[in-house]
């Protein structure tokens, strides 16, 4: 939580003007969004267009968290990755200066609000979105540290996922700066706080857990055995339980090896729920009815063997086609995320 002394001094209401030293921009607060360990969010206007602001007493978290938004934006073709960086000032209040930064407005439910108004089955989805930005997080030498839903905000349509609240963000190997023990692999006893990209693997495997079951739950026994037991009793998670527990464990290097893993299985488990030809005694008295059928003691002629097997032939070639067509037009959606 927030120093209070320090959110006290960083308290405005709404409408206050914030004028800034250098840049001598104006930003008329509305509300505030949220206050963390360093500093304090709010909703404001700037030329009748809304932006977020941080404000904080301690200048070297705001200049820590700009430069982390300066990284994402190097990061071309990744605009999920975070806000973007509008502004960067310092507010010359009553009392001491305060610094403050401005980003882009992110406009959406959270991950798990999305999911309950849209349904469980956009979770691989977005999940295959989210490893692709962290995949290029990483690779720019930062681990996100606080990871969880409430820093996921899905935009659109088409849904895209955006991290927001960067205070957590470390350059990859030092000690995580921030983080929330549900996601933490150093709460359940499975890993260190060092910041590497399987700090973030890990919380994406239990924010993957909290999709299903969303009031999240309380430590008990701790370690992978409890964590296992709850997946095996979510049958959302079943798909997908191969792709956590390795996840849980550290055993991927890099979030592109997970994406790819859990690519792999999110393909068969949509092949599987493809349409199958039925063998129900009713259907295929329907399939039947009108046709004239063979008397029982009678054996089937060559002809009637030949129409039999070129209907069947016909059937399942439609039945392959419709789930090649399906499957491929979803590798195409897939490669326009």
């Amino acid at each position: 939580m927030m120093n209070h002394t320090l959110k006290n001094q960083c308290k405005v209401i709404s409408g206050t003007i914030i004028t800034g030293k250098w840049h001598n921009k104006k930003y008329t607060i509305i509300k505030e969004l949220g206050f963390g360990a360093n500093g304090v969010v709010y909703l404001a206007k700037h030329n009748n267009t809304p932006v977020a602001l941080k404000m904080s007493e301690n200048g070297m978290s705001i200049t820590s968290e700009v430069n982390v938004l300066k990284s994402f934006a190097k990061v071309q073709g990744t605009p999920t990755l975070g806000p973007s960086l509008l502004d960067v000032d310092d507010w010359q209040s009553k009392g001491p200066v305060i610094s403050f930064y401005v980003m882009d407005y992110i406009q959406g439910p959270d991950l798990l609000s999305f999911l309950q108004q849209k349904g469980k089955s956009w979770m691989p989805i977005l999940i295959l979105q989210l490893l692709n930005d962290l995949d290029k997080l990483h690779e720019n030498g930062w681990v996100f540290g606080d990871l969880k839903p409430e820093n996921l905000i899905v935009t659109g349509p088409p849904p895209k996922i955006r991290c927001i609240d960067v205070g957590g963000t470390t350059i990859k190997g030092r000690a995580i700066k921030e983080f929330t023990e549900f996601y933490d692999r150093g709460y359940w006893g499975l890993g260190s706080r060092k910041a590497e990209p399987s700090y973030d693997l890990f919380a994406v495997a239990m924010i993957m857990i909290n999709s299903a079951y969303p009031k999240r739950f309380k430590k008990t026994l701790g370690g992978l055995g409890q964590l296992k037991e709850a997946i095996r009793q979510k049958n959302d998670l079943h798909s997908f339980e191969k792709v956590i527990l390795k996840a849980l464990q550290g055993h991927y290097a890099t979030a592109r090896q997970m994406r790819a893993e859990m690519l792999g299985q999110f393909n068969d488990h949509t092949a599987a729920k493809q349409p199958q030809k039925t063998h129900s005694p009713i259907a295929a008295g329907k399939q039947n009815k009108g046709l004239k059928q063979p008397q029982s003691s009678t054996p089937l002629t060559r002809q009637h063997y030949r129409k039999a097997k070129k209907k069947k032939g016909w059937k399942e070639f439609f039945l392959i086609s419709f789930i090649l067509c399906t499957l491929y037009g979803f590798y195409i959606f897939m490669k326009l995320l």
